[in-house]
């Protein structure tokens, strides 16, 4: 069963909505960004989270101070590293993480390897913001990747209209969203809810 995650909720409705439908992760972006939220307003809405629904915290290049204090106050399950860390940072922070990997070419898609981490996300390479963009890669790129397919997230211009595509070519452990969910740059109950009955159909 194709797990879903739904990302840069910033609204106590939404978060409930995605919880309410069904959702498996619930991403909160801490980075600069549109999306980006504080400490004690991720802590607002996890109240509505419950046990069982992971909480991932979204990172570009932060200090371990940071993100150790983040994940302890919120608190997170998850990190994801979304900037130009190493594999040695994300190794001395030692927390659940997630690596994300931008997919330009069949060669980017292989540069896992020597990553420890305990899943990788791929994505479509982010214009102003890393991740978020909007669009899909090809994901025919993922065929000859060999990363187990336990260990990917997939990512990038997913949506209720593509999203059993996706799944059919990657087989991916989980599905993630940000703007695939959005109309005029803000969360929509009802693309959130589409989204996740779409990836819960194809697994039927």
């Amino acid at each position: 069963m194709t797990k879903v995650k739904i990302c840069g909720l910033m609204e106590s409705q939404h978060v409930k909505t995605a919880v309410d439908a069904g959702v498996d992760a619930i991403g909160f972006v801490f980075a600069p960004s549109r999306r980006q939220v504080t400490i004690a307003k991720a802590q607002e809405l996890a109240k509505n989270i419950p046990p069982g629904v992971l909480k991932i915290g979204v990172f570009v290049d932060a200090s371990q101070d940071d993100i150790e204090q983040t994940f302890r106050e919120v608190p997170l399950d998850f990190v994801q590293f979304h900037g130009d860390e190493s594999s040695d940072f994300i190794e001395k922070v030692g927390l659940p993480s997630i690596k994300v990997l931008s997919v330009y070419s069949d060669e980017d898609a292989k540069r896992f390897a020597h990553y420890e981490t305990d899943y990788f996300l791929f994505d479509t390479p982010g214009t102003d913001f890393k991740g978020g963009s909007g669009k899909t890669f090809d994901w025919q790129l993922m065929k000859d990747a060999g990363v187990q397919s336990d260990k990917v997230i997939l990512a990038g211009g997913l949506n209720a209209d593509n999203v059993a595509q996706a799944i059919r070519t990657v087989q991916p452990y989980m599905v993630d969203v940000s703007s695939g969910v959005e109309v005029m740059r803000r969360k929509d109950d009802k693309l959130i809810r589409a989204f996740i009955k779409a990836v819960k159909d194809e697994e039927r």
